[in-house]
C-alpha cells in the first residue's frame, strides 16, 4: 500500500472523523495542529490561529502554560498511574476531592471520578437509578432534560442530548423525555413576554411530571447555559420557576457544568451565576484545563448521604473506571483549579466580559445577524436571512459552515453550531486579543452575507 504524503491527506485516508462536516474536509482538507503558544494553535504549514474555541471550551489557560505541564510531568514521575477500585487511591486524588467539595456550593459532599463529560452524565443517571432502586423505588428510571441540550455521546448521555442527529443510533433510548427549550428568542411565541414564556415552560414541567408521574422520574439535568446547543443562556428567571416545581415533586436536580463550571459564566459555577442551587454537579473540560481527559460527579450532602447509604445496602457501588482519579489527572486538575481561580484567570473573564459582549453587540446591527447572545466567555451570533421574522437561510448554503471556514482562512478557528457561530475563547485572552478575533470574524461576517445574502 502505498502511503498519501501531505498531513492532510494523511488524516482523510486513516482517520475518522467526529461532529465534522465531511464536505468541507474533502474541499478544503485537514488542519492538522502540530503547537501552540498562549491562545494560538500552529499548524503543519506554519500557519498561526487564534482559537476561539479553547480546543473545545477546555484550553482555558492556553495551549503551553508551563505551570500545567510541569505538574504533570512531576506526577508522572512519583506515580505515572493508579485506580480508585478495592479502597485504594492516589493521594492525589484524595486531596482533589478536597478541592472540589471545597470550592462547589455544598459545606460537604462526595466526588466521583469519570474519563469525560459524557461518561460524568452517564454515571450520574446510574447513580440516580441505583439510589432510588435501593430505596424501593426502582420505577423511578425516566430522565429529563431539554431540546437542544448537550449532555454527551454515550448510549445514556446521547439520549439526554436533545438533539436530531442523534437519530442516526437509533436514540433517545426510552425513558428520555426533552422539555422545550428555553431559549426566548426562538421558542417564544407572537406576543409572548419572557415573563410568560417562562411560566409556560414551568407549567409544561409541572404537567409533564403529573403526566409520566413524579415516582417514575429519576432526575432532571440542565446546563446552566446550554453550550452546544449554541450557547443559549436561559430565559431571564427560568431556573427560578422550575426549580420549585421539580422539589416540590421530590425530583433530584443536577447541573451539568461541563461547559458554564470553573470560570466560563463569570463564577466558578454556572448555576451561581443563575442564581440557583442543585443536589449535584457534574464537571469536565476546564476542570484540568484541557491538559488531560477527566470529568467529575460532585454530590451534594442530601444526595452524598443516600448514596452511601445505598452502596452499605449492599456494601458496594459496582461501577467505574480503569483511569477513574488517574494520579495524573487529579494532579493536573488541582494545577488547574489553582491557575483559574488564583493566577488573574477568572478576574480576566470578569474583566473583560464587558468588552466581549459590546463587541458582539456591535457585531450584531448586521442585518444578517438575528440574535448575539451568551454570558462571561461564551457568546454566539445568530445568522438569519431576515432579521424582523427571524427567518434562518436555507440549510443548503451552510452558512454558519461557511462563516466558520472564512475565519479559518483569516487565522481565527471558531465553531459553526446550527445557523450560530460560537466564540469561546481561553481566559487568558488580552483586549488587542479579543480585538483581533473580532477583526477576523467581522471580515469573515462580510465575505459570506455577500455571497448568501
Amino acid at each position: 500500500m502505498t502511503k498519501p504524503q501531505s498531513w492532510e491527506a494523511r488524516a482523510e485516508e486513516f482517520s475518522l472523523y467526529g461532529f465534522t462536516d465531511m464536505p468541507s474536509v474533502h474541499e478544503r482538507g485537514t488542519v492538522v495542529v502540530t503547537h501552540g503558544e498562549g491562545p494560538y494553535i500552529f499548524d503543519t504549514n506554519g500557519k498561526r490561529y487564534l482559537d476561539a474555541n479553547s480546543g473545545l471550551w477546555n484550553m482555558v489557560a492556553g495551549f503551553d502554560h508551563a505551570g500545567m505541564a510541569e505538574a504533570a510531568k512531576a506526577q508522572y514521575d512519583r506515580l505515572p498511574g493508579y485506580h480508585a477500585f478495592f479502597g485504594r487511591m492516589s493521594d492525589q486524588t484524595v486531596m482533589l476531592s478536597e478541592k472540589l467539595v471545597e470550592v462547589s456550593p455544598y459545606d460537604r459532599g462526595r466526588v466521583f471520578y469519570t474519563n469525560s463529560g459524557s461518561e460524568a452524565n452517564d454515571t450520574m443517571v446510574k447513580i440516580l437509578w441505583f439510589l432510588h432502586g435501593s430505596e424501593g423505588n426502582p420505577q423511578k428510571r425516566k430522565i429529563l432534560t431539554r431540546w437542544n441540550a448537550y449532555h454527551g455521546v454515550t448510549a445514556v448521555s446521547a439520549s439526554m442530548t436533545g438533539k436530531p442527529y442523534n437519530e442516526v443510533f437509533g436514540l433517545p433510548l426510552p425513558g428520555f423525555i426533552h422539555l422545550t427549550c428555553p431559549h426566548y428568542w426562538r421558542f417564544g411565541k407572537d406576543g409572548e413576554t419572557e415573563e410568560e414564556f417562562v411560566a409556560r415552560l414551568a407549567q409544561e414541567l409541572d404537567d409533564t411530571i403529573q403526566r409520566e408521574g413524579a415516582d417514575t422520574i429519576a432526575g432532571f439535568f440542565a446546563e446552566p447555559v446550554m453550550g452546544a446547543g449554541g450557547v443559549i443562556p436561559p430565559a431571564k428567571g427560568y431556573f427560578q420557576a422550575v426549580i420549585p416545581v421539580l422539589k416540590k415533586h421530590g425530583i433530584p436536580v443536577i447541573s451539568d457544568e461541563v461547559i458554564c463550571g470553573f470560570g466560563r459564566t463569570g463564577n466558578t459555577w454556572g448555576c451561581q451565576t443563575y442564581g440557583f442551587t442543585p443536589d449535584a454537579i457534574i464537571s469536565s473540560k476546564n476542570l484540568t484545563a484541557g491538559y488531560f481527559p477527566m470529568g467529575a460527579i460532585i454530590l451534594g450532602p442530601e444526595l452524598a448521604d443516600r448514596v452511601e447509604a445505598a452502596v452499605e445496602k449492599i456494601e458496594e457501588f459496582p461501577h467505574g473506571f480503569t483511569a477513574s482519579g488517574h494520579p495524573v489527572g487529579c494532579a493536573i486538575a488541582l494545577k488547574a483549579i489553582d491557575v483559574v481561580m488564583n493566577e488573574g484567570l477568572a478576574e480576566n473573564v470578569k474583566r473583560l466580559a464587558p468588552r466581549f459582549e459590546a463587541g458582539m453587540k456591535r457585531l450584531a446591527e448586521n442585518p444578517n445577524i438575528g440574535e448575539y447572545r451568551g454570558v462571561g466567555f461564551m457568546w454566539a451570533l445568530e445568522a438569519v436571512k431576515d432579521k424582523a421574522t427571524k427567518e434562518p437561510f436555507p440549510a443548503s448554503l451552510s452558512v454558519s459552515e461557511r462563516i466558520a471556514n472564512s475565519c479559518t482562512d483569516h487565522g481565527l478557528i471558531c465553531r459553526p453550531l446550527g445557523q450560530s457561530i460560537v466564540l469561546c475563547p481561553p481566559f487568558i485572552m488580552t483586549e488587542a486579543q479579543m480585538d483581533e478575533m473580532f477583526e477576523k470574524l467581522e471580515e469573515a461576517l462580510k465575505k459570506v452575507f455577500a455571497e448568501v445574502a
